[in-house]
């Protein structure tokens, strides 16, 4: 066990399956906090954690906590990092950091301002098939990276009511599953230049359906399609002149992927192997991180983070989608 702790804001169904990685992981889980006492209570006792808040600004105070991960709906991550931060906790923030480009400014403001880390929890970027596909791409073993295409397509709700469907809950395909195709083709390519995108709406002006296409330095190509109300493959592909890469699904968590020649042979097959649902890497390497002396992830660093979430900014007002909190 390392010396940080952690302190877990919220209690809902995303809160749980980090937690119970943080305990995969032999972690620290110290504190946790909810705005309902029994809703706190309840999370403590099914993790064994130690104290149980009924307010996050008494976990954020808690001198007991080193680190919080922040679990609430997209339109809190903003004002709960912030707090987090003022009270001198690290902080990992769920995916997708925050509403706007404007708010994610904000959190990265206020952590460098107080040396402290402010991660996106966008644990794809720690799993070991993704570091494994981008050694490949990195080294060239694709040659030339001509395209790299993915989906998130669930079914998961068309009831007005659901908080996918609600923009003052920042709902929408786009924010829920769209970051995952669209942050893994920034990694893999850098950040785009040019922005294309065109989505189909619910009747709550939510995106149910979302197509991008983006333009990256080198001239390659990435499309990325998102649906709150179809299932699809849920694969990622990259293609390269030399061999490409086919991400099985479900891409964004552990998985197997093969590397594939333009003649059909197999040069390398990899076979995730992961205790739990893999969202432990992304908190080890936060601990790595501070353990170092450093304030930034190396595989996401803030300033991507802001500039992706920019970019879903500029996705949004294309296919013409505004929150009542802009």
């Amino acid at each position: 066990m390392t010396g940080l702790r952690w302190g877990i804001l919220a209690t809902g169904g995303i809160a749980h399956a980090f937690t119970r990685d943080l305990r995969t992981a032999g972690l620290d889980v110290a504190a946790v906090g909810s705005r309902r006492r029994d809703a706190a209570d309840a999370f403590a006792g099914e993790f064994d954690i130690p104290r149980a808040h009924d307010s996050y600004k008494a976990l954020v105070e808690d001198p007991g906590v080193d680190i919080v991960y922040i679990a609430t709906p997209h339109p809190s991550h903003a004002g709960n990092a912030i707090l987090a931060l003022e009270h001198g906790k690290h902080v990992i923030v769920e995916k997708p950091f925050t509403l706007t480009g404007a708010e994610a400014e904000r959190v990265r403001d206020a952590a460098r301002s107080a040396g402290l880390l402010a991660m996106e929890a966008m644990w794809t970027r720690y799993l070991p098939h993704i570091q494994r596909v981008r050694e490949l791409v990195r080294s060239g073993a694709l040659g030339e990276v001509r395209t790299v295409f993915a989906d998130h397509t669930q079914k998961i709700s068309s009831d007005p009511a659901h908080r996918l469907n609600a923009l003052e809950l920042g709902g929408g395909a786009l924010l829920d599953l769209g970051i995952y195709p669209i942050s893994f083709a920034w990694d893999m390519l850098g950040a785009p230049t040019a922005i294309t995108a065109q989505a189909r709406l619910s009747e709550t002006g939510a995106d149910t359906e979302v197509a991008t296409i983006f333009t990256h330095a080198s001239g390659a190509l990435s499309t990325s399609v998102s649906s709150s109300r179809a299932v699809g493959p849920n694969t990622a592909h990259i293609v390269g002149d030399e061999a490409r890469i086919d991400i099985d699904r479900v891409f964004y968590s552990p998985t197997t992927f093969r590397l594939t020649r333009p003649d059909g042979e197999v040069a390398e097959v990899f076979e995730s192997r992961v205790d739990g649902r893999g969202m432990q890497f992304q908190a080890l390497a936060a601990e790595r991180i501070i353990a170092e002396g450093r304030r930034d992830s190396d595989l996401l660093p803030l300033d991507e983070t802001v500039a992706i979430m920019h970019a879903l900014d500029a996705i949004r007002a294309q296919i013409g989608v505004t929150y009542p909190q802009e």
